[in-house]
């Protein structure tokens, strides 16, 4: 007997259709988390302290914004579902705010510093109101966890590999398309990623369907909202999401100057285009896309939060070790760095399987599925934590005496390497203890799925 439509798996096309649409994310957010603060500081020439400052403040608009774009999207109702129709719509307006933020004028500092402030919001909102239906989407594009887990598996096999692309490309491209003019280098190679973005994005929009349709949203904001926060797995996650994105993002935004100041990186290509900086950073992200291909095999053997425990523990242990190791080990060094982003790469596809368990969750107890609040609420902690990930070494720079482009004193040099391996690592620790509170194990969610589906005949 063949499977009815509503139950069949994913194809193979719409598991990479809509896996694609987080690699269009991450030629932003890749991009940003690696390179933002530095092009901030040494290129656009405004200080550390600003520039964290900018980078936590516009969080404000996040916390309002990430939860009405999420409850406008369980509102929306189109030929073409409740989600996906932003992937068309918002698709241009991202990539030309993404321009924006790197134009980079001549204002003045004053100028300078308040064109940062409303070019990142605005590329902030423009993320938030095509990343939120994204994200959402993967909680009705089937019913079952298991397709879900596939689903998340191929999205951040993609979103991997967008950042290696970033990773592996966009240092190079910065100073081949800016011919030693890094402004003009970043401006010219965001229009490649922007480009990239649009016709990734409408593509995730032409292949994907929404299967589970919910039944009219009839509750009030406040009933949706409460109902959210009564649900303790979701907030135990989302603090655990907070803290391993602070970990990874502060630690992203660190290798530029761990580099530069510490190791010493010259910007000569030691393997094949890649300066020590690019490679760092690629080998990184090919251990992040890896760990996202063995993400589903682990969780056939392994609960999901008792692996997101044990992973991000080992990630801790390797920064520790990586606080140890001299500027010279350019081999230890790329080693270390790769194995703690494989554990990230199973933690964050881990992450947003266990948001859909926790949106499937609040349906059987309340009757109403808000997958767009529960994932937008989601996505605000994890921009939340990539805001204070970024924020934080600007502050940390500031503190020990950080001056971009001059020889830094040894109290700046070892504000650097904290930064790089210490900081990180209590976050990944302090995630790892947290998610230990986590309650939706394996046999209570086959009971959900059961209850769900015989609700949804």
């Amino acid at each position: 007997m063949t499977k009815a439509p509503y139950t069949a798996p994913l194809s193979f096309k719409e598991k990479v259709g809509y896996g694609v649409g987080d690699m269009a994310s991450n030629f932003y957010m890749g991009f940003f988390s690696l390179f933002l603060l530095y092009y901030y500081t040494d290129v656009y020439g405004i200080s550390a302290a600003a520039a964290a400052t900018m980078l936590l403040v516009t969080k404000f608009i996040d916390a309002i914004s990430d939860p009405a774009m999420g409850l406008l999207a369980d509102r929306t109702s189109t030929k073409w579902g409740k989600y996906r129709p932003y992937l068309l719509w918002v698709a241009i307006p991202y990539a030309l705010l993404g321009y924006l933020l790197f134009l980079g004028p001549e204002f003045g500092d004053t100028g300078k510093l308040i064109f940062a402030y409303v070019s990142y919001s605005l590329v902030m909102l423009a993320y938030t109101a095509i990343n939120v239906p994204y994200s959402g989407l993967m909680a009705v594009i089937h019913p079952e966890s298991r397709e879900r887990t596939k689903a998340a598996q191929f999205r951040f096999i993609f979103a991997s590999a967008g950042s290696l692309v970033v990773g592996a490309s966009a240092k190079p491209l910065v100073e081949f398309l800016g011919g030693g003019d890094e402004l003009l280098g970043f401006r010219l190679t965001i229009i490649i990623f922007a480009i990239l973005s649009v016709a990734v994005f409408w593509y995730t929009f032409a292949v994907t369907k929404e299967r589970v349709i919910p039944k009219n949203h009839d509750a009030s904001i406040k009933e949706d909202l409460s109902a959210l926060l009564s649900n303790k797995s979701w907030l135990i996650l989302v603090c655990t999401g907070i803290f391993i994105v602070v970990g990874l993002v502060a630690r992203f935004a660190s290798i530029a100057y761990y580099t530069k100041y510490y190791m010493g990186d010259d910007g000569v290509n030691i393997f094949l285009w890649m300066d020590q900086t690019t490679l760092i950073i690629s080998c990184g992200l090919l251990g992040q896309l890896f760990g996202a291909l063995i993400t589903p095999f682990l969780v056939k053997h392994v609960e999901k939060h008792r692996l997101m425990f044990g992973i991000n523990l080992i990630h801790a242990i390797l920064l520790l070790f990586g606080f140890t190791i001299s500027p010279d080990n350019l081999t230890l060094t790329v080693v270390v760095h790769t194995l703690g982003i494989v554990t990230f790469g199973i933690a964050i596809t881990l992450l947003f399987t266990m948001y859909t368990d926790c949106v499937e969750y609040g349906e059987w107890k309340t009757g109403c599925n808000s997958a767009g609040l529960t994932v937008s609420a989601s996505m605000f902690s994890l921009k939340l934590g990539s805001a204070i990930g970024g924020a934080l070494p600007g502050f940390i720079l500031a503190y020990f005496g950080f001056i971009a482009n001059q020889n830094q004193s040894p109290e700046s040099i070892e504000g650097i390497r904290f930064m790089f391996n210490l900081l990180p690592a209590i976050f990944f620790l302090s995630g790892a203890i947290l998610i230990l509170f986590y309650k939706i194990d394996r046999q209570l969610l086959a009971t959900i799925e059961s209850d769900l589906a015989k609700r949804r005949i």
